[in-house]
């Protein structure tokens, strides 16, 4: 009976739940199509789909902070976003991903996903590729698409592009 309860209380609440605060996150198991509204930094960036806007965290990288309250601007960072704006600009038509291998969303609400370009290309490869990115694992579990990202970062520290020649590989130092 509590379980019949609570199930009818979870359907209730996906019909009434309002549909434009950005940490209500599409399902996206079997992947879904969605607008880019603004990119907000090297690796996050604004979506909407199904009438919901909701931030993105690209799965499998990280780039030089700019936003992070307490962290100066790190070398690179502005770099990463320009990138990040370059490869998906706002109006930009992505497709969705979510890994089983991973949560379905971050500890801030936002939607960890992989992102598929227009033209078939994951946005996460294509930022380790410039050198703006370095491969993340979060608690130990690698995403599935872990080794086609790590070959991409390899790539660009082997041929010293982005952040491997602005700022001698360190992704996390201050800004100059």
């Amino acid at each position: 009976m509590l379980i019949a309860v609570l199930a009818a209380a979870a359907a209730i609440a996906v019909l009434v739940w309002p549909s434009d605060t950005r940490h209500q996150t599409p399902d996206t198991s079997r992947g879904i199509s969605a607008i880019v509204v603004r990119p907000v930094d090297g690796d996050t960036l604004v979506g909407r789909a199904g009438g919901r806007t909701f931030y993105v965290r690209l799965l499998g990288i990280d780039t030089p902070e700019t936003h992070r309250p307490g962290t100066p601007v790190e070398c690179g960072g502005p770099q990463a976003s320009a990138n990040m704006e370059r490869l998906a600009p706002a109006g930009s038509h992505v497709r969705l991903e979510t890994d089983p291998t991973q949560d379905r969303v971050d500890r801030y609400g936002r939607l960890l996903a992989y992102v598929w370009l227009p033209d078939g290309r994951l946005l996460e490869t294509a930022q380790l590729e410039s050198g703006w990115a370095n491969t993340y694992v979060y608690a130990g579990k690698p995403v599935e698409l872990f080794p086609r990202l790590a070959a991409a970062f390899r790539d660009a520290r082997a041929a010293h592009r982005g952040v491997w020649s602005a700022c001698g590989g360190d992704f996390h130092s201050a800004s100059n």
